[in-house]
């Protein structure tokens, strides 16, 4: 596991966290922890929880309001 990043909302509630693998990938969580989705930089993908393709790139600030 690599290092973790906070995601706070305009009120500087927590509201997600990003957490960045050695790999390049980053995984993104809610603020229950439950996993909302994935950034694969080989495929250079994000994907939600279900493996659905929701961007080429890195969107995963996306799945946080997809959670909404």
């Amino acid at each position: 596991m690599g290092n973790m990043e906070f995601i706070r909302d305009f009120n500087g509630r927590i509201i997600g966290k990003y957490e960045f693998m050695n790999n390049g990938d980053i995984i993104v969580r809610d603020f229950n922890s439950r996993i909302l989705g994935f950034y694969k930089k080989a495929s250079d993908t994000t994907t939600d929880f279900n493996g659905r393709t929701i961007a080429r790139g890195n969107a995963v600030g996306l799945l946080l309001n997809l959670r909404k």
